[in-house]
């Protein structure tokens, strides 16, 4: 006889400051009857948070991701939405227990979360606005995009006419203390 795997409770806890503490979550995570906590100290901002990934990973069919308020889980709703995903793909379920509308095993949660979809949708395309028309603005002050040059304007004219007058590019990136793909950018005209 084959034995079937019973769905785990996972919970996943997380403070974003090494001064906090997790206690309180950990509290009521347990009360759940979460199994399995996965533990954090980190921002929610971060993309790359290592436990979450872990839980992520070490997901099963029928398994419930358990939080206790959804900005443990994620700071925007695209962030939320793609871990949600991700979780949801894994044939596993999501809920919060201090907001019972963002439960995935209920028809009114995966409609709440299919809304959350739409938001986030709407989010990133409002954030690429703004991002150009900022740039745009910007760039009709005259500022400069992107990383600060490593060479002042003048150093660039002189390192132009050093090359011109026979300097390696390995002489002009010591002399000027950068790269060489710097100075050969610059000599392409890239620069």
């Amino acid at each position: 006889m084959t034995e079937t795997q019973q769905p785990r409770r996972i919970g996943y806890a997380r403070v974003s400051t090494y001064g906090q503490t997790l206690d309180a979550q950990l509290e009521q995570l347990d009360a759940d009857g979460c199994a399995k906590v996965f533990r954090e100290t980190a921002s929610g901002a971060q993309a790359d948070r290592r436990e979450l990934n872990r839980m992520l990973k070490a997901l099963s069919p029928g398994d419930m991701v358990t939080v206790t308020r959804i900005d443990r889980l994620a700071r925007s709703t695209f962030d939320l939405f793609a871990i949600v995903k991700r979780i949801t793909d894994a044939k596993a379920q999501f809920r919060s227990l201090a907001e019972p509308w963002a439960d995935t095993a209920t028809s009114t949660g995966r409609l709440m979360i299919a809304v959350l979809g739409g938001l986030a949708d709407v989010e990133r395309d409002l954030i690429r606005t703004r991002t150009a028309e900022g740039r745009s603005r910007a760039k009709e002050r005259g500022q400069h995009m992107g990383r600060p040059s490593k060479m002042t304007p003048q150093q660039a004219a002189e390192a132009r006419q050093r090359r011109q007058d026979g300097a390696t590019l390995k002489e002009l990136a010591e002399s000027y203390n950068v790269g060489r793909a710097t100075i050969s950018r610059l000599i392409a005209g890239s620069f």
